[in-house]
């Protein structure tokens, strides 16, 4: 195996941890994962698209497509219940998915090589785990997998079952 495929295989099983248990909590994108708040549904999904985009800069591949996002989605911030506050859970997993296929298209036209090639920028604490395109497409999969916790504990909390983890294809 190349480490490309470990990529891919990365972001395509952890895409499907959290994307596919999202079904059971849709109705309910606000539920908190305990009951002393945490990240619910509606803010992870949000987030993961936030950082999605954010890679695609760390990769040259052009601005944030949901810079606009970053007071709500981005690191550091708290989610709240007010569904004002946000965009519907719809239109948020709509432009996640939208990213991380471009994600997966940018991976696509790389070779084994162009893995280790340096970003332009790093954020601030965490130059080691984006400081080469390779070890940044890791990062997100670890991240959301990361995340994928504070969608089934937000299910739990609402007393829904949850599907067991996907498996990669």
């Amino acid at each position: 195996m190349y480490v490309k495929d470990a990529i891919r295989n990365s972001l395509l099983m952890t895409d499907r941890a959290v994307m596919g248990p999202l079904a059971a909590i849709e109705d309910a994108p606000l539920t908190f994962p305990t009951g002393n708040g945490g990240c619910h549904p509606l803010w992870v999904v949000g987030h993961l698209a936030f950082v999605e985009g954010f890679t695609h800069e760390l990769l040259g591949a052009g601005s944030n497509p949901v810079a606009g996002w970053a007071a709500i989605f981005g690191q550091d911030t708290v989610p709240v219940a007010d569904a004002a506050v946000y965009p519907s859970l719809s239109e948020v997993r709509e432009r996640y998915v939208e990213l991380r296929k471009r994600t997966l298209q940018l991976l696509d036209g790389m070779s084994e090589a162009d893995l280790d090639t340096r970003t332009a920028w790093q954020p601030a604490g965490l130059e080691e785990q984006f400081g080469t395109y390779g070890k940044a497409l890791l990062s997100v999969a670890l991240h959301q997998m990361m995340h994928h916790a504070h969608v089934t504990d937000a299910i739990r909390a609402a007393c829904r079952a949850t599907a067991p983890l996907a498996t990669a294809a």
